[in-house]
């Protein structure tokens, strides 16, 4: 097998002389606050071509990344930061490196723009957002980690507004503008969000933290964008949630897909709370109403409003970062997902972490949650196309979609369900899909479903990740479990978190029909059901089933009979990426 000119052997040798000669002189943190010491990665660029490198994701060429942070459109380029380990493949020695892009799927790497250098960030320079200022000035606020180890949060301008990259960042010295105050944790103070304008003339921005095991959006407001005074009460908090981090708050339009300026507030909006839970590592949001008077956000009594509410993904996703694109009217959200892996493996490939696929995001038509959907311009590199249609697929079925690059893909496929009488019973005890995908899983046979896609499978299924859906039966509806279960995903066990991902789907069946679109890149499977009311993202490590060893399937292990009505797959090439 080749590998871009040289062997998979020959690449597979370089990945082990890059590992031997590893330098360990730092001591670095993961983003668990777990010390590594050993693990410093300088070599990774000897490194020619890597089995789970991603085609169309970005990454940067070497080291460790996480958060997402000031995402913004700014003079007709795309900004994107984020967290950056320019030493090593572990978390630590932490920097806001910067890329940009005309269409956010091909990025021109830049100098980080802020690392510690200032008594309010000399132990770190962690997450947080940008604001666009009135007459076009971007800001960006973020938390510094000062000489006391305090999360404090500073603000930093452009040096020069002319330069279209916005290249060189400034920290002025009257920074930080918030500090934790008497009774606050100063360890769990940070990420601070995109600032909103107020009718009254204040500015308003949220930190996330936590009170005992309390999660809390500390509210901050300024009439200069300088000096900042917290709020009396938080707007908004919620009990047993423990610290949250990277809070979003933004509103949404009930009609249509148009995004809103953050500052946006009125009549036919909602607005939305997201917070990332250090304690489950999953993201959760609600919907519900801002109160700009009061300055209070109630979330919807429609979903959950904790552990087991509505996620943005129900997978491998976190700290996630929004902002509106006023380019194309639109809301635009950014993720991150780390690798599943251990920190030895990610010494040994030289990198850890990508950002998945930037998502356009909308309120439903129900008003009840997001839908989420790829950004149009991903489609650019579409290649190779094959389609399947009117297809039927009866119990036991595995259907190769052949004539792609299966390991580098983008599927889009609508099953039609002649039939849903002999739906499972739906046990009402069953409240976590997670545990339900995983004492059910794709091979116990159900009545409608499992029915879906194998992604980066091995020609005869040793190794896979499926994607599938299963319908109940409950009184007056039927409910539909989404997985994207990682189990059988590599041959290698050892050392990999490899869980059977699910969600539910809110859907109507009136029309028997279920619509699924993944995108396959390697290591990553990114699954968006029901047209982007859930999604799952799996980090995933093959080994059989790599470059053009691998293979796509649709399958059925239901007794009912489903139909492909429709499956469009194409090969994607690859972006330009740093």
């Amino acid at each position: 097998m080749t590998v871009g000119g040289f062997s998979l052997r020959f690449a597979v040798v370089l990945l082990l002389v890059c590992s031997l000669c590893m330098t360990c002189n730092n001591v670095v943190v993961k983003a668990s606050h777990q010390v590594y010491p050993e693990f410093q990665s300088l070599c990774a660029d000897k490194v020619l071509k890597q089995v789970h490198r991603t085609g169309f994701h970005f990454q940067p060429p070497k080291n460790w990344i996480n958060d997402p942070n000031g995402p913004m459109y700014f003079n007709g380029i795309y900004h994107l930061f984020y967290q950056y380990n320019p030493k090593g493949a572990v978390w630590g020695n932490i920097v806001w490196a910067h890329s940009v892009s005309t269409d956010m799927i091909n990025w021109e790497e830049l100098d980080p723009a802020i690392y510690p250098s200032k008594p309010f960030d000399i132990n770190g320079c962690w997450s947080g957002s940008t604001t666009i200022l009135p007459h076009n000035k971007p800001v960006i606020l973020y938390t510094g980690i000062d000489t006391q180890n305090r999360q404090v949060q500073n603000y930093a301008i452009p040096a020069n507004y002319s330069d279209p990259y916005l290249r060189e960042w400034v920290k002025p010295d009257d920074n930080p503008f918030a500090v934790p105050g008497e009774g606050m944790n100063a360890s769990a103070f940070r990420d601070p969000t995109t600032a909103w304008w107020g009718k009254d003339g204040h500015w308003r921005t949220v930190v996330g933290s936590k009170r005992k095991q309390r999660g809390m959006a500390f509210l901050y407001r300024s009439r200069d964008f300088v000096h900042w005074v917290r709020a009396h009460h938080p707007l908004h908090s919620s009990a047993n949630t423990g610290m949250w981090e990277c809070p979003d708050f933004f509103p949404v339009s009930f009609h249509g897909k148009t995004g809103l300026d953050t500052s946006v507030v009125g009549e036919n909006i909602k607005h939305v709370m997201k917070v990332s839970l250090d304690l489950t590592r999953y993201e959760y949001y609600t919907v519900g109403k801002y109160y700009p008077q009061k300055d209070r956000f109630v979330p919807d009594n429609t979903s959950v409003d904790g552990w087991s509410g509505l996620r943005y993904d129900y997978g491998n996703y976190y700290a996630s970062k929004s902002f509106f694109d006023a380019g194309k009217q639109r809301r635009i959200l950014m993720g991150w997902s780390n690798e599943s892996d251990t920190a030895q493996n990610d010494k040994d490939k030289g990198w850890a972490g990508i950002q998945t696929i930037p998502r356009m995001v909308w309120l439903d038509s129900n008003r009840k949650q997001l839908l989420q959907w790829p950004i149009a311009e991903l489609e650019t590199l579409r290649g190779k196309k094959v389609q399947i249609s009117n297809q039927q697929v009866k119990k036991g079925e595995h259907i190769e979609v052949k004539g792609i690059t299966a390991a580098q893909a983008d599927v889009e496929v609508t099953f039609l369900l002649p039939n849903l009488d002999n739906a499972e019973q739906f046990d009402p005890s069953w409240v976590n899909a997670e545990d339900l995908c995983g004492l059910k899983g794709s091979k116990a046979q159900g009545g409608v479903g499992p029915f879906g896609l194998l992604t980066l499978s091995s020609k005869h299924l040793e190794e896979y990740t499926p994607v599938f859906f299963r319908v109940f039966k409950a009184p007056n509806k039927h409910v539909v479990l989404m997985c994207s279960d990682a189990r059988s995903s590599s041959l290698e066990k050892s050392g990999l978190y490899t869980p059977s991902f699910a969600g539910f789907v809110d859907v109507d069946l009136a029309d028997g029909k279920l619509s699924l679109r993944s995108l396959i890149d390697h290591s990553i499977v990114e699954s968006f059901g029901a047209g982007g009311k859930t999604c799952i993202t799996s980090r995933v490590y093959p080994t059989l089933a790599v470059f053009h060893n691998a293979h796509l399937y649709a399958f059925n292990n239901g007794t009912e009979t489903v139909t492909i009505e429709s499956l469009n797959a194409w090969s994607m090439k690859s972006a330009q990426l740093n």
